[in-house]
């Protein structure tokens, strides 16, 4: 850690500091000792960035500090106030909202919440560390100190600290900056990012095990199983209190704990387990003996360990005699379900951020890239993933915040949310929300499928009807399908500080429709998804969602059909289909088998999605056991040639590892080899305009292909499903044969507007002919 600044970059006097970190970054101290924290905090980790060009103009009243993004005054003969402290930001976003003052604070794009429990749609949002009008504020004054041993300490001196952020609309520099001054994401281990299977019910040991072979035998794959707090004693003699905090594993349930532990993880399953530890240990724990004589707890009168993970007794058992015996037997991670509160036994220290910051420091000296699954306990959260937003009430409100509620976290760093997919509690039985639900947790950070303890809330895929049931196993395939991908997104985040999931504006800043669609999101860096999060249309039986497409061509990557940018259109979709686009010259590499390939090994096949209209490359990134492989996909799509190549330790490749190539959304193409003999090619499909064609054996890398052909169709034929949705909407046939025309004549797109008002004019929403308004060529 790089707690001390850079010296060249301190201005300071006798009661304040005023720290350079960068040209747009800040950090401005007051205190009335005179004495400044150059210490680690619960937020900030790094000060040193290098020396930073400056201005300094300096007189015996007054203080200006000059850099390329802002101009900082100070009149030294005061405290820090509103007269005494003011900064004027170098950019032009607002007429008058360049110029912040002391005690102000920053309208920003907000960032995230502590949690979503029991919230039916939107929660207040705390404020995140970029705005419109181009600076934001980072508020470390309260923070706990970390020092060398990793642990927290009380400030000895009351101050005043806070860090400036004068990026413009650069977003993504601010976000990086953010992530080298608190603290980087760390790498998730890949199983992750698989499907999670959570319930909150009392299974027994066969019960559970049933239900993971039905989930095999309706191939659906799963990463991780999250036993809830079921899985220990929960019905305790009335002298101990709630049954809610428990360490003992309940024996009529799980006879053999570790041989049912043992069992999960032979079907390729992790296991994290559900704790509440607000109550100590107490006399009824099978760990309690050992905890009772190393912490001098007077058995007699059964004496529980209060918890305070402050003291350094009481952790020292908490993990090494509690946790750890329980982890020997199986236990891969714990899932830390905290809801008492924000008080602990030292003043002004959360307690849910010691659970945090100590049950990740502590799984990391077993497992290098362990994890934990925790509520936001603040800024620099970021630092212990994963998040657990909470128990939210199961309605279409709830639905329809989450997507906007997950990406605007980026905006404070915070990029692995795991939400209850499906919802918590309450709320009504809906199968189409249950599956629009289901079809936001694949394309979110962590798919984890969750509900509360009743018998009407589960969201086995099996419980719905058919068409629903179908459809949410293909999206439960595609997520495993898409772990390749998935898995390089995260290496980005770890390594480069870019989310997965970021709001649309952070690569279009200037454009206000990118700050409108605020369920619409970048899902890594070659596709943005629209989730639907309304019901369907009841005579349409479609919904429909608002997506602004940017600048270039578009392509949805489950039909293929190109939508051209720079344009909002609302789009529809039946229940069982979803809007995500692809841009044009995408890359995305899937696993061809996802149903055969456990979520811990790599896949055998490698499928790349390939679309046409840009020159493009792609790095795969895989690692095993810290050995990591690269593949390097490169589309010149001038020249109409593809080159795949690796670099690292192929031999943690599997032995047998193909590469299929699929280019869609275009014309037939003609594929030649350069350096390989042979490659075996599928018939064009006429139906989605893709051609695929499989490249044997990771010892034939590098390759190179001519692929002559490759290009965008000029003219889309969507008449085939404008028919398709016609004909599901119950509207008069008379009606629907008069629209039926329309589309066969084909008709240019400003006479769609006369025609829409005439509908109207004849008390008919113009929604229904929106339903077939594609502006596609």
């Amino acid at each position: 850690m790089k707690n001390k600044p850079n010296d060249k970059n301190i201005i300071q006097g006798e009661k304040y500091r005023f720290t350079l970190i960068t040209d747009n970054l800040i950090r401005l101290e007051y205190a009335e000792t005179g004495e400044f924290e150059d210490s680690a905090t619960q937020i900030i980790i790094n000060r040193d960035f290098g020396e930073v060009n400056y201005e300094l103009i300096e007189d015996e009243g007054e203080l200006k500090i000059i850099t390329n993004a802002f101009q900082l005054y100070y009149d030294k003969s005061e405290k820090f106030s509103s007269s005494s402290l003011f900064i004027d930001v170098r950019y032009n976003f607002a007429v008058y909202g360049n110029r912040w003052h002391y005690g102000e604070t920053p309208e920003t794009l907000k960032g995230t919440a502590r949690t979503l429990d029991e919230s039916n749609g939107a929660v207040e949002l705390e404020e995140g560390i970029i705005g419109k009008n181009g600076f934001a504020l980072l508020d470390d004054s309260n923070s706990f100190l970390i020092d060398e041993n990793n642990n927290l300490v009380e400030r000895k001196n009351n101050e005043i600290d806070l860090y400036f952020f004068a990026y413009g609309r650069d977003y993504k520099l601010a976000l990086k900056d953010f992530y080298r001054l608190t603290g980087e994401t760390p790498l998730l281990p890949r199983y992750a990012l698989g499907n999670w299977w959570s319930r909150y019910w009392k299974y027994s040991e066969q019960e559970y095990m049933d239900l993971i072979k039905k989930f095999k035998e309706e191939k659906i794959p799963l990463s991780v199983s999250v036993i809830d707090m079921d899985w220990h004693i929960t019905d305790i003699p009335h002298r101990f209190g709630s049954g809610w905090t428990g360490y003992t594993w309940n024996r009529d349930l799980f006879p053999d704990p570790k041989r049912f532990l043992s069992w999960l993880h032979e079907q390729g399953l992790v296991v994290t387990l559900n704790v509440h530890p607000a109550d100590g240990i107490r006399a009824f724990e099978e760990q309690y003996p050992v905890v009772a004589e190393k912490l001098g707890l007077n058995v007699e009168i059964e004496e529980p360990a209060k918890f305070d993970l402050m003291n350094e007794k009481f952790r020292k058992v908490y993990f090494e005699d509690v946790h750890h015996p329980l982890e020997k037997d199986g236990v891969d991670f714990w899932w830390i379900d905290w809801q008492q509160g924000k008080e602990s036994g030292t003043k002004g220290l959360d307690p849910l951020w010691l659970l945090n910051h100590y049950h990740y420091t502590d799984i990391q000296k077993s497992k290098k890239n362990g994890i934990i699954l925790s509520r936001y306990a603040g800024p620099g959260s970021h630092r212990y993933p994963i998040g657990f937003s909470g128990d939210s009430i199961i309605s279409w409100e709830s639905l329809d915040f989450q997507p906007y509620f997950t990406s605007t976290a980026s905006n404070i760093g915070y990029s692995w949310w795991s939400h209850d997919i499906g919802g918590h509690m309450k709320g009504i039985r809906d199968e189409e929300l249950s599956l629009r639900w289901v079809q936001f947790g694949v394309f979110s950070p962590i798919n984890r499928l969750h509900s509360s303890s009743s018998a009407f809330t589960s969201k086995e895929p099996w419980c719905f009807n058919d068409i629903v049931k179908k459809s949410m196993i293909k999206y439960l395939q595609l997520r495993h399908a898409l772990l390749p991908y998935l898995y390089t997104m995260n290496v980005f985040t770890h390594e480069e500080g870019l989310p997965l999931i970021l709001p649309m504006y952070y690569n279009y800043p200037l454009v206000e429709e990118a700050y409108e669609a605020k369920n619409q999101y970048f899902f890594g860096t070659e596709m943005f998804v629209a989730p639907i999060t309304s019901k369907s249309d009841p005579i349409l039986k479609s919904s429909s969602v608002k997506v602004y497409f940017p600048d270039g061509n578009w392509y949805d990557i489950f039909t293929n059909f190109r939508y051209k940018g720079e344009t909002v259109l609302k789009v529809y979709r039946d229940q069982t289909e979803m809007p995500v686009f692809a841009k044009e010259g995408a890359i995305i590499p899937m696993d061809a088998n996802p149903t055969q390939t456990k979520a811990m090994e790599l896949p055998e096949t490698i499928e790349w999605l390939v679309y046409p209209g840009q020159s493009n490359e792609f790095e795969l990134i895989e690692d095993v056991a810290n050995k990591r492989v690269k593949t390097k996909f490169t589309l010149d799509y001038q020249s109409k040639k593809i080159k795949v190549e690796t670099t690292g330790n192929r031999e943690i490749l599997p032995k047998n590892r193909k590469h299929k190539i699929r280019l869609n959304a275009t014309n037939p193409v003609s594929i030649d080899p350069i350096n390989i003999s042979k490659i075996d090619i599928e018939p064009f499909n006429s139906q989605n305009n893709s051609q695929s064609f499989l490249v044997f054996g990771k010892d034939d890398l590098p390759i190179e292909l001519n692929i002559k052909g490759f290009s965008a169709i000029k003219s889309q034929d969507i008449k085939d499903e404008l028919f398709s949705r016609l004909y599901k909407a119950e509207i008069e046939i008379t009606l629907k044969d008069y629209l039926w025309g329309i589309i066969q004549k084909g008709i240019p797109d400003l006479q769609f507007i006369s025609i829409i008002n005439e509908l109207e004019n004849i008390g008919l929403s113009k929604s229904l002919f929106e339903l077939m308004y594609v502006k596609m060529n």
